[in-house]
C-alpha cells in the first residue's frame, strides 16, 4: 500500500457489477480503484500494469476464468504483493477449493453488504485471509471426502514443532492473539511463528496455510463442520 491507500483493481464481466463496486469504493478516502476489466485476460494485463494491493476477480468470466487469472498472479514474482479476492454468486461455490489452491486470499459474495465489502478489503490488505464460516465449511468438506496427500503439500518437515502447532491453530481460524493465549506466548511471538511458517511453505497468506494444513494431514477435518 502507498501512503496507507489501498489500491484496488476490479475484474468482472458484468458492467453493472463493476460500476456498483467502483461507486462504493471511490467514495472511500482510503481506497483507490486503479482500473477495471471485463474478462480474465484483460484483468491480468491490468494487474500486471498497475500492481494493485487488492484484485477483486469474478470466478466465472469469458476468455480466462478468475481461477486461472489467480493462478497466474500467484506465479508471477512481480505480483507477490497482490492479494486476490474471488467474487462469487454462491456461498458454497464449487470453485472454492480450487481457487484457494490457486492463490486466492478469500471470497466475497456479490450481494455482500457494502460495510462488509469495505471491511473485507481492509482485512485482506493487511495480509490476512478472508474465509467466511460457510466458505470454511465448504473447504473442509472437500478434505472430508478424501485422505490427506502429503505429496501435494511438501514442506511439513521444514517446520519446527512450534511452527506446526501455530499452522494447525491458524487453520482452525484462530487469530494471532488467540494463538498466543492458547500456547501461552506473546502475540508478537505467535505472529513471528506464523510468519516463519508462511515463509517456509511459500504461503501468500493464512488462506494458503489452511490449504496446507489440511492437505498435509496436519489438521484433521471435523465432519460436523
Amino acid at each position: 500500500m502507498t501512503d496507507d491507500v489501498i489500491r484496488v483493481a476490479l475484474v468482472d464481466d458484468q458492467a453493472l457489477m463493476r460500476a456498483g463496486f467502483r461507486a462504493l469504493l471511490d467514495a472511500e478516502d482510503g481506497i483507490d480503484v486503479v482500473g477495471e476489466a471485463a474478462d480474465g485476460e484483460r484483468g491480468l494485463e491490468l494487474i500486471r500494469a498497475r500492481v494493485p494491493d487488492i484484485a477483486l476477480i469474478d470466478v466465472q468470466m469469458p476468455v480466462m476464468t478468475g481461477i486461472e487469472a489467480t493462478r497466474r498472479i500467484a506465479a508471477d514474482p512481480a505480483l507477490t504483493t497482490v492479494r486476490v479476492v474471488i467474487l462469487t454468486n454462491y456461498g458454497h461455490d464449487e470453485y472454492v477449493f480450487e481457487a484457494l489452491r490457486a492463490g486466492a486470499s478469500g471470497f466475497l459474495l456479490k450481494d455482500t453488504e457494502p460495510a462488509d465489502l469495505l471491511q473485507a478489503i481492509e482485512v485482506v490488505a493487511r495480509g490476512e485471509a478472508l474465509l467466511s464460516p460457510s466458505v470454511t465449511r465448504t473447504l473442509i468438506g472437500e478434505f472430508v471426502s478424501r485422505p490427506p496427500d502429503r505429496s501435494t503439500a511438501p514442506g511439513l518437515e521444514n517446520l519446527t514443532r512450534r511452527e506446526r502447532e501455530v499452522t494447525a491453530l491458524a487453520a482452525r481460524g484462530l487469530t494471532n492473539e488467540e494463538i498466543a493465549e492458547h500456547m501461552v506466548i506473546s502475540p508478537f511471538t505467535a505472529k513471528t511463528h506464523v510468519s516463519r511458517a508462511m515463509t517456509k511453505l511459500g504461503a501468500r497468506d493464512r488462506a494458503q496455510l489452511v490449504v496446507f494444513a489440511y492437505e498435509s494431514g496436519l489438521v484433521a477435518p471435523r465432519t460436523s463442520c
